[in-house]
């Protein structure tokens, strides 16, 4: 366990990290203590008035770490691939460890290593596919879901519902991923994916993220479109994905998803007491 840092009462650190444009603060309560309410995370997570992210991704002691998330809207998320990964990556910076065990809240133990061309790669943990495990309000054929446009419903932690079209640039996002999320057949509500085939094992992918929006990337909903696309007879089980931000490779083994990118940590910074006295 690491030393906790006593720290004036003004000094708040953070950590900006993203994954292909999917962005994300972390706090590490490793190191300092953090409260995290509703309130300090949809003020964090404004563009103009906070710092901005996509999840914020809160680090404490576990099996090597654990981590929880939350999205933009201050409510929680089970997964979140490219988070884990960059967190992965800058722990294993630290340490030399060239593999970890990470417990990702609501989804288990994740084991993530570095790969010898130095990307990370997590193992985000086997799909869901049964209509109680996505969830889904009724019993329903998950690989094809009663809802227009014929999608594929994948548990990965959090719940998705895929889309297989002509064109993902033709794709309304912001008003179907919107009107999708909150869909009666998802209780929970869901993660939005359009995916297009490219070629053999090749994939172009548009995102919608519950309780956050459009994101350039996603690394759980990357997962499941793989997942859905190979349900389908789409691809094999390791396929390309290019996002908006950048590409994924995802390979479904018999141990798991495992899904590899580059990441990035781009600053250390620090909020202030007159921030947090504002909330």
């Amino acid at each position: 366990m690491r030393e906790m840092q006593h720290q004036p009462p003004n000094h708040w650190p953070f950590m900006k990290m993203h994954g292909l444009g999917n962005d994300f603060v972390v706090v590490d309560t490793r190191m300092q203590a953090f409260d995290v309410s509703e309130g300090l995370v949809r003020a964090l997570a404004d563009r103009h008035r906070g710092v901005g992210f996509d999840q914020l991704a809160v680090i404490s002691d576990g099996t090597d770490l654990t981590i929880t998330f939350y999205n933009a809207d201050g409510s929680t998320s089970a997964a979140c691939g490219n988070a884990t990964r960059c967190i992965a990556a800058r722990e294993m910076a630290q340490t030399g460890a060239d593999a970890l065990r990470i417990d990702v809240t609501g989804r288990g133990t994740l084991n993530a290593v570095m790969q010898p061309d130095g990307v990370t790669a997590v193992n985000m943990g086997h799909p869901l596919t049964h209509w109680q495990e996505v969830p889904l309000a009724q019993e329903t054929d998950t690989l094809h879901l009663p809802i227009d446009g014929d999608p594929v419903a994948t548990g990965m932690g959090n719940p998705h519902c895929t889309f297989f079209v002509e064109d993902v640039a033709a794709v309304d996002l912001a008003a179907r991923g919107a009107a999708l999320e909150h869909h009666p057949l998802f209780p929970e509500r869901t993660n939005v994916q359009f995916a297009q085939l490219i070629g053999p094992d090749h994939l172009r992918m548009r995102v919608w993220e519950r309780g956050t929006g459009i994101t350039l990337a996603s690394g759980s909903s990357s997962c499941a479109t793989a997942v859905a696309a190979h349900r389908r007879g789409l691809t094999g089980r390791t396929v390309r994905i290019d996002l908006d931000g950048g590409t994924l490779h995802i390979d479904w083994r018999a141990d798991g998803i495992w899904m590899s990118g580059p990441t990035a940590h781009v600053f250390d910074g620090t909020l202030t007491q007159s921030f947090l006295d504002s909330l």
